[in-house]
């Protein structure tokens, strides 16, 4: 019994030492929030920043821009922002270090689609159309931001799942020189009966100047939710096979078929698997 209170006794110690000589818990800190006034949309927009490791304000160093849609922190800002650290680890180095801007979203249908002829499809998403908006913000407002507040190189990155995928997809074919890198992951293709896929792209001229290297990325998914019927894995596919069709030698496109993975599961996986092949050694 006297063994047992001794023990007991020292367990107390012990605990009420470590109370003492333990430090106040702090925030875990994975990045800044800036939010700013965009005139182009009129409402106010939350960035979600991730810095390299080692960024100073006062050094001379600068980094790439990863550009991300559905960037809030309950949408893709930390689950991306933890690979890209990963992938920077310089045991790894398989990305440059680079800045992470999230864009979270207000009304992601709103600013991720283009008009669609489709009542169904307007019926699906009301305040649906306004892309080109969106996309007005981010070369007019957004990237210039970026630009002026941190040190950024000339690579820029999008990201973009989904109806992301869409609005990426719209500004390979629209707007090509905002970015150089595409990862675009289940595009919703369907949307508007696939009009983007009849376009004829600057892209796939032989005299495109500007360097593209785009990631698609797509799972097993089955049909999406348009009036008229699409596959979303084929017309990923067939997105892939116009992009290869370009008679341009900058532009170089990398299809990614996961048949083990779904609209809601490829997430992940698939921002994995693009940037090791967008960064490939």
């Amino acid at each position: 019994m006297k063994i047992v209170s001794i023990i007991f006794v020292k367990i107390l110690f012990c605990s009420i030492g470590f109370g003492q000589n333990t430090p106040p818990p702090k925030p875990f800190i994975l990045g800044v929030t800036h939010v700013i006034h965009s005139n182009i949309l009129n409402e106010n927009r939350t960035l979600n920043i991730y810095l390299p490791d080692g960024y100073q304000e006062n050094d001379t160093a600068s980094y790439p821009v990863i550009y991300l849609l559905d960037g809030a922190a309950d949408e893709d800002f930390i689950h991306v922002v933890g690979l890209i650290q990963f992938y920077t680890f310089p045991w790894i180095e398989q990305v440059p270090n680079s800045i992470v801007v999230g864009i979270a979203n207000t009304d992601r249908r709103r600013d991720f689609t283009y008009p669609s002829t489709f009542k169904s499809d307007i019926e699906l998403s009301p305040t649906s159309g306004h892309s080109d908006t969106f996309i007005f913000f981010l070369e007019k407002e957004l990237q210039p931001y970026i630009r002026k507040t941190f040190r950024t190189t000339s690579s820029r990155m999008i990201i973009g799942q989904s109806l992301g995928g869409l609005l990426a997809t719209e500004i390979l074919f629209k707007k090509p020189t905002l970015f150089d890198k595409y990862l675009i992951i289940s595009p919703s293709l369907w949307w508007d009966d696939a009009s983007l896929l009849k376009l004829k792209p600057e892209l796939l001229k032989p005299d495109f100047q500007h360097t593209l290297d785009i990631y698609i990325g797509v799972g097993k998914e089955g049909l999406g939710p348009g009036e008229i019927p699409h596959v979303m894995e084929v017309d990923a596919n067939v997105l892939a096979d116009m992009i290869k069709s370009s008679e341009s030698k900058n532009v170089r496109v990398y299809f990614d078929y996961l048949p083990d993975k779904d609209h809601a599961t490829i997430g992940h996986q698939a921002v994995s698997n693009g940037l090791q092949i967008l960064y490939k050694k």
